[in-house]
């Protein structure tokens, strides 16, 4: 709140996404994009995190004039209803055991990589760290052991090849590495719907990330929706 006013003040114009068209923030804003989600009764938000990501998607789109971006976006609501139905319990026994992960991705996917380290944080109490595929090759590959699970986040664009040779490269050092991918089959493999633009698949990664959060969490003997030392409104000073 103090942020957008200080920034107003500043002659920038502000604009906010908010779910809650009655919040502080969407009264400091110029322009008020509402993200009519419906209630977030839970601490760790979900549906609001998504719909954060469409209308940021609408926006680049409408900037750029990309016609199969915003065709894309008329057939979201279908994918995301598929992402949700997608099998990825295969990995939920393994990271409810696990003390640690990594979790990565790169381009459009490291934003969905932090969300997701930090819902198994928040939710699974799991101490779960986010990296860009391009950083981790650096100092962060020290840390990486045999008995260390990695989640990653693999779009099909520019970004792909490295991606997946870094996880060869991590699995040839002993790594049990779990991948979502629209692309693939097999051992490993979280699948995704297939066809959507890149600039989309993420909004379709988290989504079927989520009930495997929650089931993790559930596994470990914690409420997703209360997690401890966590309130709804959080005051920053």
């Amino acid at each position: 709140m103090a942020s957008a006013e200080a920034a107003r003040q500043a002659g920038a114009l502000v604009v906010a996404l908010v779910n809650d068209e009655a919040s502080p923030l969407a009264g400091a804003a110029d322009v008020l994009l509402p993200l009519l989600a419906g209630p977030e009764r839970s601490v760790a938000a979900t549906k609001s995190f998504i719909a954060a990501l469409a209308a940021l998607a609408h926006l680049v789109a409408a900037w750029t004039e990309d016609a199969e971006l915003m065709a894309g976006l008329q057939r979201l609501p279908d994918w995301l209803a598929a992402a949700r139905l997608t099998d990825w319990r295969a990995a939920e026994a393994p990271l409810a055991a696990a003390d640690d992960l990594l979790v990565i991705g790169r381009g459009l996917g490291l934003g969905v990589a932090q969300e997701a380290a930090l819902k198994l944080k928040e939710t699974a109490a799991l101490h779960a760290e986010a990296f860009s595929a391009a950083e981790l090759r650096h100092g962060p590959l020290a840390i990486l052991r045999p008995d260390l699970p990695v989640l990653a986040f693999v779009q099909d664009d520019p970004t792909a090849p490295g991606l997946l040779g870094l996880i060869e490269l991590l699995r040839a050092k002993g790594a049990t590495v779990w991948v979502a991918a629209a692309a693939g089959a097999g051992p490993g493999i979280l699948p995704l719907p297939a066809s959507m633009p890149p600039a989309l698949a993420p909004l379709a990664m988290i989504q079927s990330f989520y009930p495997l959060a929650n089931a993790v969490a559930l596994a470990r003997g914690f409420d997703p929706d209360r997690p401890d030392h966590l309130s709804k409104v959080t005051e920053t000073h």
